[in-house]
This record gives structure tokens, C-alpha cells and sequence, in this order.
């Protein structure tokens, strides 16, 4: 696969386009400012979009001068208007696997509430969800609702309990936001002498 760095103004969307990407334009620019540019827009052989709608309109939006692309230009007229379906179409094939999930987020410190995770609770996976039983038996998950202001200072001191490696006891949790709470908890309640 040969991709293609291209000025951003040599690309042209798909005036056809059925995916209504709106809604999706902000948290895209979002990713691409955090992480990157990873996927490439696949294009036709004169640059019309075939996939990446959305990634065209954050590049836009982020004042880019380039994007790199794929160019399809081994597929026909027909297998270019299907794919551009298909591509979209099979990403609502897939689900979340709720014992995983929240699992993963657990461990990200970084606010993705731009990306829609804002909503997930334990509450949003049903009467099923549980936590391993074994080795995970003695964690729980507790959640809470928190001002933006609050938040910021509580993630900026689990940040920077984490990365100064000042957390004392972990009692095996492998969660380092877990422990990051932990750490400023304790050395709150040592100094209010509730230990």
C-alpha cells in the first residue's frame, strides 16, 4: 500500500456522499490533534474521496495543508461506489464487549468524554456486568459525577501522583488511576490525621 501525502486542496469529497458525518467532524479533529493522522483517506485515481468523509472535514477544520491517502485505483466505478458503502456499513456491525470495556477505560487518564465515552457507567452495561471473580474480587468500581473544574484537579493530581511513582501501596491493583486516587486520599487523610 503506497500512501500519498497530498495538499489537502487536491482532494475533493464525494458530491454523492449518504453518510452524514456532522456530528462527527469534532471529536475526528480531536483525535488527529491527539494522536495523529493515522488513517489515511482512500481516494479515486482524480482524488475524490472514496472513504474518509470525516477525516477530510477535521483536516479542514485543523487548517491542515496535506493529508495522506491510499488510491484505490485498481477498483471500478461500481466497486468504488460500493465500497464507499460498505467501509461505513460494516463499523455498525461491531458492538462493545461491556466485561472489557470499562476494563480499558479504567486505565486511560486522558479525558475522552469528546469521543462519546462521557456517558459510560456501570449502569449502561445491565444486570450482567460484573467484574471477574478470582483475582478481581476484592476491586470495586466506584463512579462519580463531577464538575469540570473538580475533575481537572483531581486527574491532574493522580497524573502527577502516577507519574512521580509516589503511590505506596497499590495492594496489587493494577488500575493506576485507582491507585493514583488511593495515593491522594491517604496522604490527605495522613495529614488530617484520619489514619
Amino acid at each position: 500500500m503506497n500512501i500519498l501525502q497530498l495538499p489537502l486542496e487536491e482532494v475533493h469529497p464525494y458530491k454523492n456522499n449518504p453518510r452524514k458525518n456532522d456530528k462527527a467532524v469534532d471529536a475526528v479533529a480531536e483525535s488527529i490533534k491527539q494522536y495523529g493522522f493515522l488513517v489515511p483517506l482512500v481516494i479515486s485515481k482524480d482524488h475524490e474521496i472514496i472513504t474518509g468523509h470525516t477525516r477530510y472535514r477535521a483536516a479542514k477544520k485543523l487548517g491542515l495543508s496535506s493529508v495522506p491517502c491510499v488510491m484505490a485505483d485498481e477498483l471500478t466505478p461500481e466497486q468504488v461506489k460500493a465500497f464507499r458503502l460498505v467501509d461505513n456499513k460494516v463499523g455498525e456491525l461491531a458492538e462493545w464487549d461491556v466485561e472489557l470495556l470499562p476494563l480499558e477505560l479504567a486505565d486511560i487518564s486522558a479525558d475522552l468524554s469528546v469521543f462519546g465515552f462521557e456517558t459510560i457507567s456501570e449502569d449502561d452495561f445491565g444486570e450482567s456486568f460484573t467484574l471477574d471473580s478470582g483475582e478481581k474480587k476484592p476491586y470495586q468500581q466506584i463512579s462519580l459525577t463531577l464538575h469540570d473544574e473538580q475533575a481537572k484537579l483531581i486527574l491532574a493530581c493522580i497524573d502527577y501522583v502516577h507519574k512521580h511513582g509516589e503511590v505506596t501501596e497499590t495492594f496489587g491493583n493494577e488500575n493506576t488511576k485507582g491507585n493514583g486516587v488511593y495515593e491522594v486520599v491517604r496522604q490527605w487523610a495522613a495529614q488530617k490525621k484520619l489514619l
